[in-house]
């Protein structure tokens, strides 16, 4: 009896240890990500020094930089790095999306750092 007892509690430590380490796996998702690198077309937004990326991977995001140069890639295909707006709140929300949704295309705000042409023209 004593042997099955330390059986069961030995499950349910390990089974306890999977949820957390799952759990932590969870927030390693791209979409909690802080700092994200995208590629995609960048188009001209409807305001001034606004501006969208339609990623490859068909995200849609609006993209603000006060250091880098955006105005001059609009109808080029490049690579972004940027800060994601509100990080933790936009991984909330891609989640519940994608729970209703598994198909979803991720969408959000970047401040962008720093950029890259990949082609002078989106394909």
């Amino acid at each position: 009896m004593k042997n099955l007892t330390m059986a069961t509690g030995l499950a349910a430590v390990c089974m306890f240890a999977g949820v957390i380490l799952g759990a932590a796996a969870q927030d390693a998702k791209a979409t909690h990500e802080k700092t994200r690198t995208l590629t995609g077309c960048l188009q001209k937004g409807d305001e001034a020094n606004e501006f969208h990326l339609a990623a490859k991977d068909g995200g849609k995001w609006d993209l603000k930089s006060d250091n880098v140069k955006l105005a001059d890639h609009v109808g080029h295909t490049v690579k972004v790095v940027g800060v994601v707006d509100n990080a933790t709140a936009h991984g909330m929300k891609e989640d519940v999306k994608t729970g209703v949704d598994k198909k979803a295309a991720e969408t959000g705000n970047i401040t962008v750092t720093d950029l890259s042409m990949v082609s002078e023209s989106c394909k």
